[in-house]
């Protein structure tokens, strides 16, 4: 008599990776309909500093336009995380609760940064200058999330994820956030030089060591 042993066969819901991606572009589209001016002045923001010329005003780093990206942005990072984290064999890139972890710490982070910043600089009577400097980083860092929601969705629905193509990509992501911090540098230069002891700090203490500690977090893991 045969014996026969039953394996459960355990088939991973690909469906909310789809329906992620439609929301994602929804997101796009809604604020490229609601503020097309400044949709189109942004999408030029790799070439030419006239959006942020427009849009400098603190006020802005809380407008909808920049929340409705926001939101774009953490998508597409979170989701490339999992890409990298499923070609390095941590994780599968169909893994919704890989997702939700991903999504869930980059959200803490960000905003446990952002409170951070906010208590430093009130201490430092730099609430201005956080202010201009953080909408900065918020317009280039969204430009970024955009160029991966195409790239992700490539990287996707081609299985064609390996190692050169994800440092390929860090590293353009790399050298556009080391333009931004030059190109901060040159703007912002007259207000550095004001408050230099808090810019070393903030620095140091809020882009540096913060990346540290979760590149420590994440290799110990």
């Amino acid at each position: 008599m045969n014996n026969y042993e039953l394996i459960p066969r355990i088939v991973e819901n690909k469906n909310w990776i789809t329906i992620l991606f439609i929301v994602t572009i929804g997101v796009v589209t809604i604020a490229k309909a609601g503020f097309e001016n400044r949709f189109n002045d942004f999408v030029n923001l790799l070439f030419n500093n006239k959006y942020l010329k427009i849009y400098k005003d603190p006020s802005n780093l809380m407008s909808w336009f920049t929340i409705l990206l926001f939101f774009v942005q953490l998508i597409s990072f979170a989701f490339f995380l999992q890409l990298v984290l499923a070609s390095w064999g941590y994780t599968t890139k169909t893994n919704w609760v890989s997702f939700i972890q991903i999504i869930t710490f980059l959200s803490f982070f960000v905003l446990s940064k952002y409170l951070i910043e906010k208590i430093i600089a009130t201490s430092f009577n730099a609430e201005s200058f956080v202010e201009q400097f953080n909408l900065f980083k918020v317009s280039y860092r969204t430009y970024i999330g955009l160029f991966l929601l195409p790239v992700n969705l490539v990287l996707y629905y081609t299985n064609f994820v390996n190692d050169n193509i994800i440092f390929t990509v860090l590293g353009i992501i790399l050298i556009i956030n080391s333009v931004t911090y030059l190109l901060s540098l040159r703007n912002y230069q007259n207000l550095l030089f004001n408050k230099l002891f808090y810019f070393i700090l903030y620095i140091c203490a809020l882009e540096i060591a913060p990346y540290f500690f979760m590149y420590y977090y994440i290799s110990n893991r």
